[in-house]
């Protein structure tokens, strides 16, 4: 998140220059299907936003989703996450695998269930097709679960190569998915 200025900090020299560091748009969609589901995005957002680097962060409502494949599981809570950086896109990777390790996250079958899953689905305008990092995320215009909190947060929305995420929306599969008005995350402080 937004780095503080700790109260021994000089004042900026030049208060009225803009800041001109480069910085790229970001979405990541967390899920949770074991343990206390709530309690598990949480400290994903938490811990993505611990350390500085990710700046105007918002957080979607969260859904409650069915499955979508995989072995017979729990329902999973989703949300999604936007937010600019200047870091590169293997770092918001990195950032992303280490809450999933926080909260324990067993890799296990394919699309099976876990404590924490955060997947980055778009750096930016970057389109790779990276085994270890695929952008954006290859199936991201299929889900529901990641269209519909992404458009509640940026109804504007564009997935690379793909379109707008409204219209993408219009086009997947909504059964199966249901906002959770009892579920709120909050941004760290």
């Amino acid at each position: 998140m937004t780095p503080r200025t700790p109260p021994d900090t000089p004042p900026d020299p030049q208060p009225d220059k803009p800041d001109l560091t480069p910085r790229t748009p970001v979405v990541l969609a967390l899920g949770s299907n074991l343990g206390d589901r709530l309690a598990n995005l949480q400290a994903g957002v938490d811990i993505l936003g611990a350390e500085p680097g990710l700046e105007d962060v918002a957080v979607s409502p969260v859904y409650e989703t069915v499955p979508a494949g995989g072995p017979d599981q729990p329902d999973y809570l989703n949300a999604v996450l936007v937010a600019a950086t200047s870091l590169p896109a293997r770092a918001i990777l990195d950032r992303g695998q280490a809450a999933e390790a926080a909260r324990h996250r067993v890799r296990g079958p394919r699309w099976g269930p876990r404590t924490l899953d955060v997947d980055l689905i778009v750096y930016g305008d970057a389109i790779s097709d990276d085994p270890d990092l695929t952008l954006p995320h290859p199936r991201a215009h299929e889900r529901a679960f990641v269209l519909v909190p992404w458009h509640d947060l940026d109804p504007g929305a564009v997935l690379p190569g793909r379109g707008r995420v409204a219209d993408l929306l219009a086009a997947a599969p909504a059964g199966g998915l249901r906002r959770r008005r009892d579920a709120r995350l909050r941004l760290p402080a």
